[in-house]
């Protein structure tokens, strides 16, 4: 940040401008973020893959049916086998299922399984435009017919409609969880980190305006600009402004205290902090931005939308922390900081501190310090082996037990076929009996369903013999595929349930394959740009990926053998890598950048032990900040939040622990001036270190 503008935000009057300015955003976004939820698109299409079969399926089906319907499986079972009373009792609620309001299409049951033990009520419910809502009320209504008068007969509801009302409840309250839950872990962490009972107030109110505000951004383009947003997204932003916002406003404050110590003027001292330190947060911040926007490439909607919902919270964190934290700083006064009140003239502690230490031992043998570390980091990486990232079934879906899980173990305990999902084909109208002779063909489909027409379309569905979230059943869809795509001028096209889970994996492969190597390129370009360096930003990367290895790898090892999870959703590894790499290149830019301002002056060896001790306590506590509200993700009842909370937390503390102040600082050591081929600094011949180090 130029010295003109820094001054400028600091300075005497225009601070209060700057004050007044954000009280009347904050006044004016309030009303609009609290409306975000009700803009969210959690419906089918909002999470799939636009260009896919199975999503072009359900284009065409909305024609034969209205695409807000979904079958509701109420399932019964008796171990000692059904009664004539329990048939009588199925049949009467069966009966009841048919009056309500928001059936669409004809209850088909009940279905009795071939020992007798269980049997299945399949309802057809339009939930409404906003059915991910409804879906839990509707279900209760069913399970709680079902249960009257059961008389020992156990109840569950399961299929679309019971998956969608346990997946709608354990997002419910999730934005007031993950805020209450994060704000908790910023506060903590702020304590320790500066042992003040006020400073933490002043990052935590800028992190909380920018929360407002980027959500009223995000909510006015999701209703007049057609921004996708859904639940995902909307909790992902809340941990991402407050994570991230909360890094940048500790790197400003360290240099703020740092320049407190050689200015006796609070403004000069914030000028020289926001001159020094901004273009290092602008440089993070805009590599987080440009991240997130890779995302955009996705094919998975629920992916490539996350990207400008997470870039917009991102730039508005970004200009909240370099204009309205700096004003709360000044106003303040060196009082925010008691009882550990940075005064003019006074020692900088980070210069004989813990990290200085770090870097003496470092430096006594920097190269065997960098190898034995990559080598600890590439051991860890072995651990990818283990993780299976092709998506997660209901049951894995969920940590804890949901009624519609249960209800699917009881149906696969009884080799009952999932009537509730069925297999989706459309096609021609004129090659219909083909179609379905195709269709019935298949191994693993149980019945095929006479052909619907409608205009030039046919429309079918067969019943799976396999559990519908099973790899049985889709490898079934490939064969439904296969079969019914050799139908000479049939256009044929396989949707439905299973069909859509497939697409899903296979999309995000696909996304995973595109879009990590263009992170990498934009993110290798803005070091480039930053340092002015070829060489150095080519190293940081390998940094990067190393440890992008070596997060995953532990993460696969503790997911399989610790929490016991079954598998890993499959967009898994994408979200991780673009995390990992666009925020943990936050501290590469912290670092790198320090060592560049000392190197001009004391040589590249010097400068890496000078960085280390300036930096290495608050790229520390922004690693812990980080990692503590991306942990608050793994208190969900979500398999694959739980997933991304704890392999994101624990890449960040690798990545500040280990990764930025031991390994890329031990490569400092050890390649020095080199660092900065092919510019200018990089052709500086410096002593040798032991020479040239002095106490930092």
């Amino acid at each position: 940040m130029g010295k003109s503008v820094a001054g400028a935000v600091s300075g005497r009057r225009i601070k209060y401008v700057f004050v007044i300015f954000w009280l009347a955003v904050a006044a004016f976004a309030g009303p609009l973020a609290g409306k975000l939820t009700d803009v969210e698109r959690n419906d089918a299409k909002s999470w799939l893959p636009g260009g896919a079969e199975s999503v072009q399926v359900i284009d065409v089906q909305s024609s034969f049916a209205s695409p807000d319907t979904v079958p509701a499986i109420v399932v019964y079972e008796r171990d000692s086998g059904l009664t004539d009373g329990d048939r009588a009792k199925m049949a009467a609620d069966a009966a009841a299922f048919g009056r309500i309001p928001s059936l669409d299409g004809t209850v088909t049951g009940p279905i009795p399984t071939k020992d007798g033990q269980a049997a299945q009520i399949v309802v057809p419910l339009n939930l409404g435009a906003d059915g991910w809502s409804k879906a839990g009320t509707l279900v209760d209504q069913l399970r709680d017919t079902a249960k009257q008068g059961a008389d020992g007969l156990t109840v569950h509801v399961t299929g679309p409609a019971g998956n969608a009302a346990d997946s709608s409840a354990a997002f419910e309250g999730i934005d007031s969880s993950l805020l209450l839950g994060t704000i908790a872990v910023v506060v903590v962490i702020l304590l320790i980190t500066y042992r003040s009972p006020l400073l933490w107030l002043l990052p935590v109110i800028s992190s909380g305006v920018a929360l407002i505000a980027a959500q009223a951004v995000i909510y006015l383009l999701a209703k007049h600009a057609d921004l996708v947003v859904n639940a995902q997204s909307a909790g992902i932003l809340t941990v991402l402004v407050f994570g991230a916002g909360t890094d940048y406003a500790l790197l400003l404050i360290a240099r703020y205290r740092e320049e407190l110590r050689r200015h006796e003027d609070r403004h000069e001292a914030m000028a020289e902090a926001l001159h020094r330190s901004g273009p290092a947060i602008i440089a993070s911040a805009a590599t987080v931005v440009l991240g997130m926007l890779c995302l955009f490439f996705a094919e998975t909607n629920s992916t490539s939308g996350l990207g400008p919902v997470a870039a917009i919270g991102i730039a508005v964190g970004l200009a909240v922390m370099l204009t309205l934290l700096p004003v709360l700083l000044t106003i303040c006064g060196r009082w925010i900081f008691w009882p550990l009140r940075p005064k003019a003239g006074s020692v900088e502690p980070t210069a004989t501190g813990l990290w200085a230490r770090v870097g003496d031992r470092i430096a006594r043998r920097p190269r065997g310090v960098w190898i034995v570390t990559a080598l600890v980091l590439a051991v860890a990486t072995i651990g990818v082996v283990q993780l299976d990232a092709t998506g997660l079934t209901n049951k894995e879906s969920f940590r804890g037990t949901q009624d519609s899980i249960v209800g699917e173990e009881v149906l696969a305990r009884h080799s009952a076929g999932a009537a509730g999902s069925p297999v989706v084909v459309i096609g021609a109208a004129a090659a219909a009996p083909s179609l379905r002779a195709a269709f019935a063909g298949v191994a693993g489909v149980e019945s095929v369903s006479e052909p619907l027409t409608r205009g030039s379309y046919a429309y079918l569905t067969g019943t799976l013999v396999d559990q519908a979230d099973s790899q049985a059943a889709y490898d079934t869809v490939d064969r439904v595929r296969a079969a019914v795509h050799a139908v000479p001028g049939a256009e044929a096209k396989v949707g439905g349930t299973t069909a859509v889970n497939l697409d899903v994996q296979r999309a995000a492969t696909h996304d995973r394959n595109l879009i990590i190597p263009i992170v990498l390129a934009v993110v290798l370009l803005i070091l480039i740009l930053l340092l002015r360096s070829v060489l150095a930003p080519v190293i940081l990367m390998a940094t990067v990926v190393l440890s992008f290895g070596a997060a995953l790898g532990v993460s696969a090892l503790v997911f399989k053998h610790v929490f016991g999870f079954g598998g890993a959703d499959s967009s898994l590894p994408l979200f991780v890598f673009v995390f990992l790499v666009a925020l943990g290149i936050d501290y590469n830019i912290f670092l790198m950048t320090r060592v560049r301002e000392e190197a001009v002056k004391h040589g590249t060896r010097r400068a890496a032990l000078i960085g280390l001790s300036a930096t290495g306590g608050v790229i520390t506590s922004a690693g812990l900040v980080l990692a503590g509200t991306f942990a608050v993700l793994a208190t969900l009842p979500l398999t694959a939040f739980a997933e991304i909370g704890f392999a994101v937390a624990f890449g960040v503390l690798l990545d500040t622990i280990v990764v930025r102040s031991v390994l890329v600082t031990a490569l400092n050591l050890d390649v020095g001036e080199r660092m900065w081929w092919p510019s200018a600094l990089g052709r500086t011949t410096r002593p040798s270190l032991e020479k040239e180090r002095v106490a930092v």
